[in-house]
């Protein structure tokens, strides 16, 4: 049992290690944005998308929600920190449609956390509960959050270029999701599994596009 336990949080904190590269691999784009006072063609839509996905993981790694998931918490409180800098730089530097955008969608993100944890915290008591509304939440917003770089595929097409979509994001990405896969798989968690499993395939499309 402790070997097992050793195990899961050895494979965990490498999941952490590179969920945290993950988090950091769109600093390129927000220099870029930073010194061109200008968020160009990039969209909100991925960074908006990760942030509420981490927050919503961050609130499933509570331990009144679901126990023994310190490193869920954490590698979520830290991605929700990183990606708040991000979407809070966008509406700096965006303007018009683009700021207004980015600005209902952060607001929904914080209504959608606030609004789900005030329920599941009010009127569910038990950690099952909890776990199970909040768990199929995550399950459905990391997709989303996957399908979100799809936003940017016809900027890759239209100029054939893969800055907007990096080839190298693709691949952590995948390794990211194989990690996090066999960390709930070693002590069986469904929504993470699920979750993280169904996430495997996504960096392929994102692959077969920067080729």
């Amino acid at each position: 049992m402790v070997a097992i336990d050793t195990m899961r949080t050895a494979v965990g904190i490498v999941g952490n290690a590179i969920s945290l590269g993950l988090f950091f691999s769109p600093l390129p784009t927000f220099i870029r944005i930073l010194k061109k006072k200008s968020v160009e063609e990039f969209s909100v839509i991925p960074y908006v998308a990760t942030l509420l996905n981490c927050m919503l993981w961050m609130v499933y790694g509570l331990p009144i929600v679901h126990p023994n998931s310190t490193l869920v918490l954490t590698i979520n409180a830290a991605g929700t920190a990183i990606e708040l800098c991000y979407v809070i730089l966008y509406l700096v530097f965006s303007d018009g449609p683009k700021r207004l955008k980015a600005l209902l969608l952060f607001l929904g993100d914080l209504a959608i956390v606030g609004v789900v944890s005030a329920i599941v915290l009010i009127f569910f008591h038990t950690h099952e509960r909890r776990s199970l509304i909040i768990g199929i939440l995550c399950v459905i917003f990391c997709i989303i959050m996957y399908l979100a770089p799809l936003t940017v595929m016809s900027s890759v097409i239209k100029t054939k270029s893969v800055e907007y979509m990096p080839l190298s994001l693709s691949v952590a990405s995948f390794f990211n999701g194989l990690c996090w896969t066999i960390y709930a798989l070693i002590r069986f968690d469904l929504y993470i599994t699920v979750s993280k499993f169904t996430a495997l395939h996504f960096p392929n499309i994102y692959a077969l596009n920067s080729c």
